[in-house]
């Protein structure tokens, strides 16, 4: 009679088997974490973080990474914030920090302008993530709520890895198909890529 119970707290059966682990910070989150689902990632990389800047810092040779995966098959997608618009100027505002919203997103574009060539690597603009960053690697997921006045790296972290139809990590991903279908290139068409 006890064994049921006892096999149901050690072992995750519910909604919550797809939560890995939780960080109270995205700066706790361990590189080598990121690192790892980036090279494991075989079919899809999104990374839907309103700057994405602190990839390039965080990770060595992001841009040949990016470039290696592409070429490899897999498909590369970065969703953005518009450094120009209203809601970019408003979270400015809110974070007060001495490196700009806009200045982190200008840094993205221009390291994503040198990959930019390589098929199978996309970006477009979208507004509807500004306070949630989604990244995904195949069937792994980290997810950031941002909270308000703070900046990304002090967001709560969520590491997930799909094990159901809609559960958690197929909303999320859901939420990031939507927004990617209503975004606004970065770069004219170029290799079939918008």
């Amino acid at each position: 009679m006890l064994w049921p119970e006892a096999a149901k707290r050690a072992i995750k059966i519910g909604p919550d088997r797809e939560v890995v682990s939780v960080y109270p910070y995205r700066s706790g989150c361990p590189a080598s974490l990121w690192r790892s689902l980036i090279t494991t990632a075989e079919r899809e990389l999104s990374f839907a973080g309103y700057t994405n800047y602190f990839l390039w810092l965080e990770q060595a040779r992001f841009g040949t990474a990016l470039r290696r995966k592409a070429a490899a098959g897999c498909r590369v997608r970065f969703l953005l914030g518009d450094p120009n618009s209203a809601l970019t100027q408003a979270r400015e505002q809110e974070e007060d920090v001495a490196l700009p919203l806009s200045t982190r997103i200008r840094v993205t574009l221009a390291e994503l302008d040198k990959v930019r060539h390589q098929p199978g690597i996309e970006a477009r603009y979208s507004d509807g993530h500004a306070y949630l960053s989604v990244f995904r690697f195949d069937d792994d997921m980290i997810v950031t709520p941002l909270l308000t006045h703070q900046v990304g790296h002090d967001a709560p972290t969520l590491h997930l890895r799909r094990h159901q139809d809609d559960g958690m990590f197929d909303r999320f991903a859901s939420h990031v198909e939507e927004l990617w279908n209503r975004g606004t290139p970065v770069w004219e068409e170029h290799h079939g890529q918008a």
